[in-house]
């Protein structure tokens, strides 16, 4: 079962991973400033920073609450930035990103169980702790 916990935090993971190279190429960062994201060529690139470190150190689990915290920091500007459904006027376009909100908002959530609960067995947390706890 310990396992579980462990699958579990690489998929939440995989999102941050694979679309972090979007936040270096010149088609993320344009597609985020005809979104209104402020200084794009700086903002963007640290965006994708901060998920991927994020991501990694909820893989690992060392220090997986600040890596959640990291997660939360990339995900709630991107959320209401880029993807906000209430000014589309073509339903279809509308629901798409309805859709991405509400995705995004599942994400921000299990984002905030990892900094309560943080990476749990399998992780270098757990080890840390067991090795603190018989000192």
């Amino acid at each position: 079962m310990k396992a579980t916990v462990l699958i579990g935090r690489i998929l939440f993971s995989l999102i941050f991973l694979t679309a972090a190279m979007g936040h270096f190429s010149e088609q993320g960062i344009g597609y985020a400033a005809s979104q209104g994201v402020p200084l794009p060529y700086v903002l963007v690139p640290l965006s994708g920073i901060f998920a991927v470190l994020g991501a990694l150190s909820i893989i690992i689990g060392f220090k997986a609450k600040i890596g959640a915290w990291h997660i939360i920091l990339f995900m709630v500007p991107v959320t209401f930035m880029m993807h906000k459904f209430w000014t589309f006027t073509d339903p279809m376009q509308m629901q798409i990103q309805m859709s991405m909100f509400i995705k995004n908002l599942s994400i921000l959530g299990a984002a905030l169980l990892i900094t309560y609960f943080g990476a749990g067995p399998l992780s270098v947390d757990a080890k840390t702790t067991v090795v603190k706890s018989n000192v």
